[in-house]
């Protein structure tokens, strides 16, 4: 009776014990206002719920057959201590017969632990591959989700510096969040190894459960609290980080050599890395240090109540309460639930950190964009009745207090060319973001063909514009890749991307290439060719002509190309789109006049609107301007 009692309570100290270890309620004060509490940390534990579900989304199959491969190996250890109970208990009877016994027991014993053995390798292979293949598979999904919900997001949002941290910690989880996968996995298998060893020890002594659990509570709230240090280091450091990434990239990149070498940057840009990566060793170092020692007297506690605990099975032992075969497998449970319990406090306070990053990316997919596709939107008139109307249109950057534009209003005639004009800041580029959809006006409305903009299909809408911009991307493609992301929906048509190649005057460009539209551009990659800037913008003006547009839009699309060849493609411009509206801006007076009309801006307002020669009339600031570059060429 007494010995029923005394297990009662052992196991009640035990429960009592494993409670109090996976419901912590301590909470550390933080060293520094930034680090996070401990409700916080295990409160981001929620997120793994949607990362199982993308994880199993990737495949089903695997992650089935993974689950449960785990669910086998978790029953292993436990099998293969009682198995080797058994053959020390059979080995010590056959000892005390004086070796005359009959030897098949044991050798069955020996044959089952070798077969557990062989099939606990042969389900470690197999997870490993499953997981690694999940895990490619994971990262492959995470980063294609990644490209295309960042393409979803509005223009402005990639101007803001808090966007790009929260963007540059979404894309550093596409590769490193496979290991949360791993750990996650093993943490459940852990667990159900833990009860499996749990119950065998329980059956033989309650008292270990508890000295087992009291010991790695210290060790447990130690390491929460680093980890939850370390992330809040990370986090905090996300903008030095982005600007260390930047400063390796113009030290020592193909589109920055000359600038580097010319104005002799090298020391600067060194010593700024330098300073940046010293002051994020110095805090990390400080953390690290911490964690190492008082991780490691943590430790020593548990350490000491293993020997503790070995010291009471070998007592038991010696009076002979219970068997050497039981010695070894309790001794061995012990050893191992202690490793596994170490595991699982540790682990839980990575995945519980690794969860904390994933909500970095959760909360970059939650973002949401202000423009967006209206339910049922209508579809682009082809060809444009009414044109474009600007109707009192205001806009502001966000964030901003100044209006970058301000009451502009004007009419753009189906089939009609207008230039803008302006000087730097004027308001150019802003005007046809907004013509574009990239921008929405903060006050105003532009019209299409009599419509809000808003009320088009976005994706339509973007079909039927064409637009190339001055900061035009050099594509590292293929020359014919490069032309043919104008419209990607015609990427495979030689032939349309030779007629806009044509159009272009890329053609020109192309047929000197050693392997034509099949050659790579560039120098990324091995066997790719470099172009002048002449030559890259008739590639880009390419990518324009690949849209059946009814409304083509040039940013200031020629400005490496000489006054002849500037004059050329805008003469083969004006011929091509025929019928087409056109927005165009350029610095040259010589191109700008063969617009059918000019609107000039100035401090975001429309100052002054109509044809070349009527402005020189007026004798204004297009006049003035006119006037300052013609001197140029006397």
């Amino acid at each position: 009776m007494h010995v029923c009692h005394q297990r009662r309570d052992a196991l009640s100290i035990a429960i009592r014990s494993l409670c109090a270890l996976l419901l912590p309620v301590a909470v550390f004060r933080a060293e520094k206002k930034e680090a996070l509490t401990l409700k916080e940390q295990f409160g981001a534990l929620r997120y793994l719920g949607p990362f199982f579900q993308m994880v199993y989304e990737v495949s089903p199959r695997l992650t089935i057959t993974n689950a449960l491969l785990r669910v086998v190996k978790a029953g292993l250890p436990l099998a293969m201590l009682y198995v080797g109970k058994l053959i020390i208990d059979e080995v010590v009877r056959l000892v005390e017969l004086g070796g005359e016994g009959d030897f098949e027991q044991l050798w069955i014993y020996v044959a089952i632990e070798a077969g557990l053995a062989l099939v606990n390798e042969g389900i470690s292979r197999a997870m490993a591959l499953g997981e690694n293949l999940l895990g490619d598979l994971f990262a492959n999904e995470t980063s294609v989700r990644l490209i295309r919900k960042a393409a979803e997001l509005d223009l402005y949002q990639f101007e803001d510096s808090e966007f790009y941290d929260k963007l540059e910690r979404a894309r550093r989880q596409t590769t490193s969040r496979s290991v949360l996968m791993g750990q996650v996995l093993t943490q459940v298998q852990d667990v159900l190894t833990l009860f499996f060893l749990a119950a065998g020890i329980l059956f033989f002594s309650p008292w270990l459960i508890a000295i087992l659990a009291l010991s790695v509570i210290p060790a447990f709230l130690g390491e929460s609290k680093f980890n939850r240090n370390s992330y809040s280091l990370v986090q905090s450091w996300t903008p030095q980080r982005r600007e260390l990434d930047y400063l390796r990239f113009i030290g020592a990149s193909d589109q920055t050599a000359k600038e580097v070498k010319i104005f002799g940057l090298s020391d600067f840009l060194a010593g700024r890395f330098k300073e940046l990566s010293d002051e994020y060793y110095a805090a990390n170092r400080k953390l690290a240090i911490e964690r190492a020692s008082i991780g490691g007297l943590l430790s020593a506690i548990g350490t000491l109540a293993y020997y503790g605990a070995y010291v009471y099975i070998l007592w038991q032992t010696a009076i002979g309460l219970i068997t050497l075969g039981t010695l070894t497998f309790l001794g061995g449970s012990f050893q191992r639930l202690q490793t596994l319990l170490q595991g699982l406090v540790n682990r839980l306070s990575k995945i519980a950190e690794s969860s904390l990053y994933l909500q970095d990316l959760f909360d970059f997919f939650d973002i949401e964009p202000a423009i967006r596709a209206s339910d049922g939107g209508a579809s682009v008139p082809r060809p444009l009745m009414k044109g474009i109307e600007f109707q009192k249109v205001s806009f502001s950057y966000p964030g901003s207090k100044e209006y970058a534009l301000k009451g502009v209003s004007f009419h753009i005639e189906p089939g009609e060319k207008l230039a803008l004009v302006g000087e730097n800041g004027a308001g150019k580029t802003t005007l046809v973001k907004l013509l574009a959809r990239l921008y929405e006006p903060t006050e105003g409305r532009i019209l299409l063909d009599g419509r809000d903009l808003r009320e088009y299909d976005l994706a339509d809408l973007r079909r039927a514009i064409g637009v190339i911009f001055q900061d035009y991307i050099r594509f590292q493609f293929s020359a014919g890749d490069n032309i043919g992301v104008g419209e990607v929906d015609e990427l495979t048509s030689r032939t349309r991307i030779e007629s806009a190649a044509s159009k272009s005057l890329a053609d020109t460009v192309i047929e000197k290439l050693p392997g034509g539209y099949e050659q790579v551009l560039g120098k990324r990659f091995r066997g790719g060719v470099d172009l002048s800037g002449g030559q890259w913008q008739k590639i880009a003006l390419g990518r324009a002509y690949m849209k059946e547009a009814e409304i083509l839009i040039l940013d200031e699309p020629t400005s490496a190309l000489d006054a002849r060849a500037e004059h050329e493609v805008f003469e083969r411009f004006a011929a091509l789109l025929e019928g087409k509206s056109a927005v165009l801006i350029s610095h040259r007076f010589s191109t700008v006049r063969m617009a059918d009309r000019i609107l000039v801006l100035k401090d975001g307002a429309v100052l002054e609107l109509g044809t070349h020669e009527e402005l020189l009339s007026a004798n204004g600031k297009y006049a003035e301007l006119f006037e300052l570059q013609a001197a140029g060429y006397r």
